[in-house]
């Protein structure tokens, strides 16, 4: 860990942070309409690893909003896709759970749980076939662990030698279902061990997450095949804008916010002295000015045209995408 890497991480979390809570707050005002999937608490699992994930494919789940800002997004475009407008990254018309940009190699998110799966290794396929180094990077909660696009997905993907991540986000709770209640055991690795290397990580600790998938990387870079990875972790808010959460227990809550990402990083970071406490503060002020500029850019940015309703459901000529 070292001073920049660790400015990178607490920025781009705290920026992922703010950004979501600022959507809360337009989604109440009614600004926002559709679903909305806040990833509160599990910012440590999207940044960490984006940030180790430097190239190559992402296909994400709906949860994406910090991902994408992760991934290089500019949170005004997000913010105005989340608004509906036209300027935002998918024209207005994709909304929170449909943030896609092939510039960025960011294929997300499907709305379907699990359903990205099939489509990450088909894509995997294509990379080997190519011939080329840089994978894919498929992410996805404890949910899509029970569905057969799963079983099918790994199944291909270690037969064949497929240069993709599985990344499993285990936050206890597929909507408002304990996973206990769905699945015979709860480390989510196991069902994964017997086709690839399989592990286990704290995912509230951004460093960890950054170094799993660093060595993930490095390992279907190589040739080697398939890898998964479950980052243990914990959503603050519900399911989604609909969910209030009371399915949980407050104590289970605020075990989970004891070791929150963000602050632990940051404490961590002063009580080391790789960066002073001063930076934390300067950095706090600097979101929340990008914070404010993404919500003006939003709402003063134009609805797409009643024209333009029908353009944009199929793709007539695809650039920037694996064929």
């Amino acid at each position: 860990m070292n001073s920049a890497r660790v400015k990178t991480f607490y920025y781009l979390m705290k920026l992922g942070r703010e950004f979501e809570l600022a959507a809360k707050q337009e989604y109440m005002k009614g600004n926002i309409a559709g679903f909305l999937h806040l990833d509160i608490g599990q910012e440590a699992c999207s940044v960490g690893s984006m940030q180790a994930f430097d190239k190559g494919d992402v296909f994400t789940h709906y949860r994406e909003h910090v991902l994408a800002i992760a991934r290089g997004m500019d949170p005004k475009v997000v913010m105005a896709e989340l608004f509906g407008k036209a300027t935002g990254v998918s024209k207005g018309k994709g909304g929170s759970m449909h943030l896609f940009d092939p510039t960025l190699s960011f294929y997300g998110g499907d709305a379907i749980v699990a359903g990205h799966l099939p489509i990450a290794t088909g894509c995997a396929y294509a990379r080997k076939v190519q011939g080329e180094k840089a994978g894919v990077f498929a992410i996805f909660g404890d949910g899509a662990t029970n569905a057969g696009a799963f079983f099918e997905s790994i199944n291909i993907a270690a037969a064949w030698k497929l240069p993709l991540i599985f990344f499993c986000e285990n936050n206890y709770y597929a909507i408002g279902t304990r996973i206990g209640w769905v699945s015979p055991f709860e480390e989510l690795f196991n069902k994964a061990k017997n086709y690839m290397p399989a592990k286990r990580i704290d995912g509230m600790d951004v460093c960890e997450v950054y170094k799993a998938v660093t060595e993930a990387k490095e390992y279907l870079e190589n040739g080697l095949g398939p890898y998964f990875i479950e980052a243990e972790t914990y959503r603050y808010e519900g399911h989604s804008m609909s969910d209030n959460g009371k399915y949980r227990s407050e104590e289970e809550m605020e075990i989970f916010k004891s070791r929150d990402p963000i602050e632990k990083l940051k404490r961590e970071a002063i009580a080391l002295g790789i960066v002073e406490e001063s930076y934390f503060d300067e950095t706090d002020k600097k979101i929340e000015q990008e914070i404010n500029e993404a919500i003006e850019f939003a709402a003063n940015s134009p609805e797409p045209e009643l024209n333009e309703l029908y353009e944009d459901v199929y793709c007539k000529e695809c650039t920037n995408v694996v064929s």
